[in-house]
């Protein structure tokens, strides 16, 4: 057989990679990352894509598993056990709000959400069993952008771990661990892959030694990424800056023309002016604000239902970040199991709109959303 010689790295479909004998299988034992043994610790298509997101974000190592919320899980139980303590930005992604809430607490590991205002002054929510802080590079879904960087002082003042989901910004925004975060997380689902095709997750770790425990834990619990879904999300991540580049400029320019609509009351975005973190934004992400944005209409249900009916390119899908254009409801999705209180200390309303802009003609986005707009 002639030496093959691929461009691309072949998937490898497989759950399990044969020995020669004794000698080879100690070898592996002894040598690890010379030879594999079973796709649960480890596959060429996991590893790619690991090693590539680790060096977009700049880590000591990076672990890929089977969907953002697993990997959220690994960076939490990479510093967490049962006793312990962990805070969290209030305004977060409300998976992360359950998985804290509802399932961790069964677990032991206590949770105390942080008000954005009171994110930079910890000392009266840190406790003696505080292990870290978890926040998100921008909110999700309205888009408040943490100032990484300030944030990082104040948790190492207190001897806590920083962890950032960076899944809104990517690391051809932000790069959290440049700025001082222990740990980044990313639904590798979203813009990572790109494509609306994969489930998946990464965490990226600062510190070699957080990296064998995150990669320990990520074996032990199962939580490993499959050969195909890997090989897809690799796949995805070659175009990654070109189509940040190209999702940030549309979404500044529908912020734009959203924010001049008679129809629409409030937009969240991070590229608008009148955004409270501007500033901090253009600093922070080198210029480009990425590609979600969030709206309000009249905070009426039918309202909402018309304005949905009406649009005909854009549909509803409760995601994000994939290349065509799709909008969500935080109220009924991502952020359903909250308490109307804290839907309400929030800002979601009935009215508020979560846009996922893609990356097609700007023009023909925004004559779609005016003529749904007009029918409000």
């Amino acid at each position: 057989m002639p030496h093959i010689k691929p461009k691309v790295t072949p998937i490898y479909q497989t759950s399990v990679f044969t020995f020669e004998d004794l000698n080879e299988l100690e070898l592996y034992f002894e040598q690890p990352g010379q030879q594999y043994m079973y796709s649960r610790y480890g596959n060429p298509n996991s590893d790619e894509l690991a090693e590539e997101v680790n060096e977009q974000e700049g880590g000591a190592g990076a672990v890929v598993t089977s969907s953002g919320m697993s990997a959220i899980l690994t960076a939490i139980l990479t510093y967490c056990q049962a006793g312990d303590h962990v805070l969290c930005a209030e305004e977060i992604y409300g998976g992360s709000s359950v998985l804290l809430s509802q399932e961790l607490t069964r677990m032991g590991i206590a949770v105390t959400y942080v008000p954005g205002d009171k994110i930079y002054t910890l000392a009266t929510y840190v406790q003696p069993n505080t292990k870290l802080l978890l926040g998100e590079t921008m909110s999700n879904p309205l888009l408040q952008v943490l100032d990484i960087k300030k944030l990082a002082l104040e948790t190492k003042q207190h001897g806590i771990k920083l962890v950032i989901d960076n899944t809104f910004a990517s690391p051809v925004i932000t790069k959290p661990l440049a700025l001082g975060a222990d740990m980044s997380v990313h639904s590798v689902t979203k813009y990572l892959s790109g494509h609306s095709d994969v489930t998946a997750g990464v965490l990226v770790c600062g510190a070699e030694e957080d990296y064998k425990r995150s990669r320990q834990i990520a074996i032990t619990y199962g939580l490993n990424l499959s050969p195909f879904e890997s090989w897809l999300a690799a796949r995805g991540l070659k175009t990654l800056k070109l189509r940040i580049r190209q999702h940030a400029a549309n979404a500044l320019a529908i912020a734009h023309f959203l924010e001049e609509h008679p129809k629409v009351s409030k937009v969240w975005y991070p590229g608008l002016a009148q955004h409270p973190q501007h500033q901090l934004a253009q600093e922070q992400g080198n210029g480009l604000f990425g590609g979600m944005l969030s709206f309000r209409i009249a905070d009426d249900t039918e309202a909402v239902n018309r304005f949905m009916q009406a649009l005909e390119s854009i549909p509803f899908a409760p995601s994000l970040a994939g290349v065509s254009t799709s909008l969500s409801y935080p109220l009924g999705t991502s952020h359903r199991s909250l308490s109307g209180e804290q839907q309400q200390k929030m800002g979601i309303t009935v009215g508020v709109i979560r846009l996922s802009v893609g990356i097609e003609d700007v023009e023909e986005l925004i004559a779609d959303l005016g003529q749904a707009l007009d029918k409000v």
